[in-house]
């Protein structure tokens, strides 16, 4: 996919803030749907599919959290948070529920512009080289890693944008560790101490999709002072 050919979805209840967005992104060749809040961007999602849905986290009714763990069930498509500035627990708490990234209020149009494009950079692209694909097998559950796509018996398993970015990350470094701030740089995102606890986040997800036990973790595996690690059977 072309990434200035992407479908942005924004959801925020003020106004002013739609509208400047929506400008700012549209003068940059992204094609943008603005929603007024989540009962608003329900109805909106049940006939469109987008790129990357945009999500204030303070809304009346619906938070963009709640509503990003609901979407959560039934889509990839990266989710973007827009948190006030400081507020830390609804970023973690956001990334918990599956969003892929966050920005925190106030901020550059320019900034947002920059991270939609690193989000959308950080979908994994599949590889037409490979004739075999390699399949990983982590118990009951298989990666293909030319298909970027976890299952466990014939069931998918959805991975969102940054979950499949980092298990891509993982497969072609099987069995060594990789360092948070490693995958903070492979994100895209900047190197800060709350950008290395969303890296923990992201691999508490990713645990709950792959581990039987997720205080005993077989698979993906925390290696004390070096980061983590994948290990297949």
């Amino acid at each position: 996919m072309n990434i200035i050919d992407a479908h942005l979805l924004i959801v925020d209840d003020d106004e002013r803030i739609r509208e400047l967005l929506k400008k700012y992104l549209m003068k940059r060749g992204f094609l943008v749907t603005a929603a007024t809040d989540a009962e608003h961007a329900r109805r909106i999602l049940e006939g469109l599919e987008f790129d990357v849905i945009i999500l204030d986290v303070m809304m009346p009714g619906e938070s963009g959290i709640s509503l990003t763990r609901s979407l959560r069930q039934s889509l990839a498509t990266p989710i973007m948070l827009l948190t006030a500035k400081g507020d830390i627990d609804s970023r973690i708490s956001g990334l918990e529920a599956g969003a892929d990234d966050y920005i925190a209020k106030p901020f550059d149009p320019h900034e947002l512009f920059l991270r939609i494009n690193a989000v959308l950079r950080r979908m994994p692209e599949v590889s037409e080289d490979e004739k075999i694909p390699q399949v990983l097998k982590l118990g009951l559950v298989r990666y293909d890693v030319k298909q970027v796509q976890l299952k466990k018996g014939d069931e998918i398993i959805s991975l969102t944008a940054t979950e499949a970015q980092l298990m891509q990350t993982f497969a072609k470094n099987l069995g060594e560790a990789v360092s948070r701030m490693k995958l903070v740089e492979k994100l895209g995102r900047d190197q800060e101490h709350a950008q290395e606890r969303a890296i923990d986040v992201q691999i508490t997800r990713l645990r709950r999709k792959i581990e039987v036990d997720q205080k005993k973790p077989r698979y993906l595996q925390t290696v004390r002072g070096e980061g983590y690690m994948l290990a297949a059977d």
